[in-house]
């Protein structure tokens, strides 16, 4: 598909297009391949990226950034995914890219001087901690606890798991009980607070891709955190947390997309060339018509993610299109890439031809950072009117 996207963006966008495609040309399946199989984080790229300035592309200028939108942000990681790096590449970068929004919009003077210049120059890595064992996607039942210290700060008490990037990360956008046990999501606050290891237990969680970037289990026990590294007000962190959500469906959806082009240019390109009973079995419309389908969705999902994106930009209300644009691209990826390992047959299957990587990062895309289902009721239940099932 690499062909006919850049007819979906404006002039500035082709040019960062371009750009990224450059600095990701450096680093090829191998390269990924060996940071997923050793675990071990994609510093090279990193720097690289970082260097480009696409590290700070949505920070506003005054602090160093690109001063640009959520639009073009999801141009990079869509270029990213696109690469082959997938999301490992994309997340050794999304937290910087979109996770400080809500310092941006709601943090203190100082808050933003003394990290945000830090950001946009890739020199400060953040980790993102909401996702508790015994919460899930029920935010209102976080238990980590955020107590007085007596001097105007906090002493944080609890566990946070599906943290990525703890164990590279100097600081979390943390979020925190401050009102009573039943306050729910009325009474939680967000801290940018450091990770310091005197106070913090960090573990990372095996799983089955995205290997270069470590999710984390992560224990608090009776973390500092002074006054003015509260985020926004008090009680009111739920609210100022939503404000980074919307952006982060869309960047997602955005790299989502990536991952099944990069799959779908891997099994065309083999339908082509792979020639069985003396015609290429891409002469068979069973092989065909899938990938030509998989083209489809993928476009669509891309175009509903701009859109989506675009509309953020403007300050238009984009919760219903930025969830329909990660739902879409999340299955457009999926079936794209698995259709990839079938188009491939055995050697899909084959760490080798690499689609098996692109299989299993894809696949992450339909639960995190939410579920297709929970996705659904969003639509159902908020945008739909439909009745509440919780």
């Amino acid at each position: 598909m690499r062909d006919s996207d850049d007819e979906l963006l404006d002039d500035d966008q082709q040019l960062i297009a371009s750009a990224v495609r450059d600095t990701c040309s450096q680093f090829d399946d191998d390269y990924w391949a060996r940071c997923d199989h050793e675990h071990e984080f994609p510093w090279d790229f990193y720097r690289a990226m970082a260097d480009g300035g696409w590290v700070g592309i949505a920070i506003p200028e005054e602090f160093g950034g690109g001063g640009r939108g959520i639009t073009d942000a999801a141009v990079v990681l869509h270029e990213v995914a696109a690469s082959g790096a997938a999301m490992n590449g994309c997340s050794a970068l999304h937290l910087t890219i979109f996770g400080l929004n809500p310092v941006v919009k709601f943090g203190n003077d100082r808050l933003k001087e003394a990290f945000l210049p830090r950001a946009a120059a890739g020199e400060l890595h953040v980790a993102f901690g909401v996702t508790e064992p015994d919460a899930g996607t029920d935010t209102g039942r976080i238990s980590t606890r955020a107590e007085p210290d007596g001097r105007g700060g906090w002493r944080i008490h609890g566990r946070k798991i599906w943290t990525s990037k703890a164990l590279e990360s100097e600081v979390v956008l943390l979020l925190a009980r401050t009102g009573d046990k039943d306050s729910g999501l009325r009474g939680l606050s967000l801290f940018l607070a450091d990770l310091d290891r005197d106070y913090v237990d960090i573990r990372a969680i095996p799983k089955v891709g995205r290997n270069a970037v470590a999710s984390c289990e992560v224990a608090y026990d009776g973390l500092p955190v002074e006054a003015w590294r509260l985020v926004g007000t008090e009680n009111e962190g739920f609210r100022h947390i939503l404000h980074g959500l919307n952006p982060e469906r869309v960047l997602l959806a955005s790299e989502a997309c990536g991952i099944g082009e990069v799959a779908l240019d891997r099994a065309t390109r083999y339908a082509t060339e792979r020639v069985v009973f003396d015609r290429p079995i891409g002469a068979n419309q069973a092989v065909s018509h899938p990938l030509a389908q998989a083209r489809m969705q993928l476009k669509a999902a891309w175009m509903m993610a701009l859109h989506a994106g675009r509309r953020y930009d403007a300050g238009l209300e984009c919760g219903e299109a930025a969830n329909t644009a990660k739902y879409l691209a999340a299955e457009a990826s999926f079936f794209a890439a698995d259709r990839a390992v079938q188009t491939l047959g055995g050697m899909g299957y084959a760490s080798e031809y690499h689609v098996e990587r692109y299989w299993r990062e894809a696949r992450l895309q339909r639960i995190a950072p939410v579920t297709q289902e929970m996705t659904l009721n969003y639509i159902a239940q908020t945008v739909m009117g439909l009745p509440r099932s919780y």
